[in-house]
């Protein structure tokens, strides 16, 4: 089930209209599950999803704190200050985005991956891509900040949620350091002078 569809997009992002649905909907599924989960948490994004009908809208019943996370709203901080909450729609739109950049410039045959060519125009090269990818999460990570700050600020209506300053640093973009591998193997002791660096690819 996707929280937004082909039509959100058109809010955020001028995307062809010649995009599929279906193909669209595929990239909207993995930004939820690979890049919204990890933000609000397994037990808060689970809870929440429970709170959606089949067609992505929310339950009548759904309580108020839960629609304002999802649509978004504008509330004082704690200091007094005019927050204006964009919801999780466009976080949801840009993570999608990023990984259609990236995945869309490759076309899987029989004979294995190639770079799609176009008749009405040039596809451009693979550092441009990765620069594009890097642009979307950039503003991906800005909204996904936004809606770190909501729930700072509300923590009291969503119990579920435990801030994780990891997935910060894993919401980044390009490649990046996930752990040090200390096992006995790879780091004996104070002695030893090397340690394994293991990198995590988005």
């Amino acid at each position: 089930m996707n929280i937004i569809d082909n039509t959100t997009f058109q809010q955020y992002e001028d995307i062809s209209a010649g995009i599929k649905t279906e193909r669209l909907n595929v990239f909207i599924r993995k930004a939820q599950e690979l890049d919204l989960k990890p933000l609000l948490g397994y037990a808060l994004y689970y809870d929440l999803i429970k709170n959606f009908n089949e067609d992505g809208t929310l339950k009548d019943d759904t309580s108020q704190h839960y629609k304002d996370l999802v649509n978004g709203t504008e509330y004082l901080d704690k200091r007094g200050h005019i927050v204006l909450y964009q919801g999780l729609s466009p976080v949801i739109v840009y993570f999608a985005f990023a990984r259609f950049i990236e995945a869309d410039s490759i076309h899987y045959t029989s004979t294995g991956p190639v770079i799609k060519q176009h008749d009405n125009g040039i596809a451009i090269n693979a550092e441009n891509i990765v620069r594009l990818v890097q642009q979307q999460r950039s503003v991906a990570n800005a909204y996904a900040n936004e809606t770190e700050r909501f729930l700072k600020d509300h923590k009291e209506n969503f119990p579920l949620w435990n801030y994780n300053p990891k997935n910060k640093s894993a919401r980044q973009a390009g490649p990046r350091i996930r752990s040090i591998d200390k096992t006995e193997f790879n780091y004996p002791g104070d002695d030893a002078a090397s340690c394994y660096l293991t990198p995590l690819i988005p």
